[in-house]
């Protein structure tokens, strides 16, 4: 069994504050088909209230995280016009090393966003 895990943090930079509900989905690949592994909300502290993926389930492999950024630009005053600049924003990964700890986590505003490797 593996020891690693997968962990997200949602920061808005437009507000200067975590992103509180956006919807995030988690998939992995399996050759050229994607598949769903999970659902999470961010809390308050722009987290998910745990591991999005949790040492019981992490594996090697690509996956996927789709942060439905459009959703919570709208409920907090931030969208653009129609259609929206940023709407779903796919971060596709490859977890290689099954005991570490993979943290991704997403700063977005409405017209950029960035990623890394955290800790």
């Amino acid at each position: 069994m593996s020891e690693g895990f997968l962990t997200t943090h949602v920061l808005d930079t437009a507000r200067g504050l975590p992103a509180a509900g956006m919807l995030i989905v988690l998939y992995r690949w399996d050759g050229d088909t994607r598949v769903e592994v999970t659902r999470k909300i961010t809390n308050d502290d722009g987290r998910t209230d745990g591991p999005i993926l949790p040492a019981g389930d992490f594996a090697v492999g690509t996956y996927e995280l789709a942060f439905h950024a459009g959703d919570y630009l709208d409920a907090n005053g931030l969208a653009d016009a129609s259609p929206r600049f940023l709407d779903v924003i796919p971060i596709r990964f490859g977890i290689n090393d099954p005991t570490s700890h993979y943290h991704v986590p997403l700063l977005v505003s409405p017209f950029s966003f960035s990623t890394y490797r955290g800790s």
